[in-house]
């Protein structure tokens, strides 16, 4: 990997949990990290762009060129959140334009510098594999069905239009991302503190999930290593069921964790949100990332909720 002093980096999404987490690791190694923001750009590190402007013929009369050219790679993190509101057609159609539209707008931006940087990592998710039960699922498995992995497809689609042009690309497939500051942590921590906790309908559905410290060491990882390409799974080497999942936050709580949350209840509330994100089954295995030697911090569930909460 090149002197990471004269290294530069375009990021999108950056002030995002994952996003900012990235950005402040790479600044912290003095690495010149340039932000694409959609907001008027205040800063000398920012650049204001239009996700939604994807087509060739969009408006670019506002990109501060210069300071996109030299990056050596591009993250891409953008994108609407997929548990922030009930899944109504109109949010649908929001998360999939905010994933798919923008990443082809960042591609056809890079298209246009006079040297695209050598590799772009787009985010993706392990949604991609839909529900699958007990099955093992590795960066070799084909999609599955549904929203998200329908949704994933046509956003990795995008992406590989830039492998097309030259660039490495990489599909960021991460699962759920365990972090105090944010997430699905956060939210549910307080429940759990209070005794209130309990597993997801049966307990019996795979989490596949990563502490966000060892998220951001693997993009570095994957950053550092060009043989890296394709889809790579950014989730630990032992996934859990939502059952073990539960007894192990139970325990770093040291509270009792026996109020289980009925599926019928789940979707009463949530919709076609809790069958695909909450009581789908994905077991994912990262073996891309263990066959490239990375090494996880928090292999094991126990210890990564210790050392959170």
């Amino acid at each position: 990997m090149a002197n990471p002093a004269a290294m530069k980096v375009l990021v999108s999404g950056g002030s995002g949990l994952i996003g900012a987490s990235i950005v402040r690791s790479l600044a912290e190694d003095r690495i010149d990290v340039v932000q694409l923001v959609r907001r008027k750009a205040t800063h000398s590190n920012e650049v204001e762009w239009d996700p939604r402007a994807g087509e060739p013929v969009g408006d670019w009369s506002k990109m501060d060129w210069p300071k996109l050219e030299g990056a050596s790679a591009a993250i891409h993190l953008s994108g609407a959140n997929v548990a922030a509101h009930r899944w109504t057609a109109a949010y649908k159609r929001e998360i999939a334009d905010s994933r798919v539209g923008s990443t082809r707008t960042l591609v056809n931006l890079l298209k246009k510098l006079e040297k695209p940087p050598g590799s772009l990592l787009c985010a993706s998710a392990i949604g991609i594999y839909g529900d699958r039960g007990d099955e093992k699922l590795t960066e070799a498995s084909p999609p599955g069905t549904g929203f998200l992995a329908e949704t994933c497809r046509a956003w990795e689609a995008e992406a590989d239009a830039a492998a097309r042009a030259g660039m490495r690309v990489v599909h960021l497939r991460t699962g759920v991302v365990l972090a105090r500051e944010g997430g699905a942590l956060k939210k549910m921590l307080p429940l759990f503190r209070a005794g209130l906790g309990g597993r997801l309908g049966d307990g019996r559905q795979w989490m596949s999930w990563i502490a966000l410290s060892d998220l951001v060491r693997a993009v570095r990882h994957i950053l550092a290593t060009d043989s890296l390409k394709g889809p790579v799974n950014l989730v630990g080497p032992i996934p859990v069921t939502n059952a073990e999942f539960t007894k192990a936050l139970g325990r770093a709580v040291h509270r009792p964790a026996v109020l289980p949350t009925p599926a019928f209840a789940l979707r009463a509330a949530l919709g076609e949100m809790a069958d695909a994100a909450l009581l789908a089954s994905t077991r994912v295995i990262p073996v891309k990332l263990a066959e490239s030697g990375f090494h996880f911090d928090f292999p094991e569930i126990g210890g990564a909720l210790l050392s959170l909460v």
